[in-house]
């Protein structure tokens, strides 16, 4: 495994790669940072991380970037990576719930319901900080609730994608 660093605005943020693949980008010090990544071997030449810190330049300038030319393999179980998936669909500036997303693995699953904790457990697992956005995920109530990389990054990540800055 491979790990670079990306100096960004709410931190420094560290992208991990199996060499092909973008397994991870977490904020330093988050909570769930990987502690074997002192293991890892730094190298800034791979092309994923090119691809990576591109990916996060027009993110930070607001350009609304896709993820289709990032190679992105998600390591989890089958229910998280099935929650991280329908985080990638949320849009840029907009928000979705909890429960929402629990209704939505439960249709997805053919069930009647699906616990808004377990979501939220596989939303706070998410290894993918700012590519998979589970920053933009709410409370019901529309609280900011839970945020691996700590609420006041959730806030101003939901701020700089809003039009009305009112997180």
């Amino acid at each position: 495994m491979y790990y670079c660093t990306y100096k960004s605005k709410i931190g420094l943020l560290y992208l991990i790669s199996d060499g092909m693949h973008l397994c991870g980008c977490y904020l330093e010090g988050q909570k769930y940072f990987p502690d074997e990544i002192n293991k890892y071997s730094f190298d800034e030449e791979l092309e994923v991380f090119n691809l990576g810190k591109l990916w996060l330049d027009s993110y930070f300038k607001n350009e609304k970037p896709s993820l289709e030319n990032i190679p992105i393999k998600m390591i989890g179980t089958d229910f998280r990576k099935n929650i991280w998936s329908l985080l990638k669909d949320i849009p840029y500036g907009e928000v979705v719930t909890y429960k929402y997303l629990s209704k939505k693995v439960a249709e997805l699953q053919g069930i009647n319901g699906m616990s808004s904790q377990a979501v939220g457990g596989a939303v706070g697992h998410n290894p993918f900080l700012i590519f998979i956005p589970c920053h933009r995920v709410i409370g019901t109530d529309g609280s900011l609730t839970g945020y691996a990389a700590g609420l006041e990054n959730k806030r101003f990540l939901l701020n700089f994608e809003s039009d009305n800055n009112n997180y």
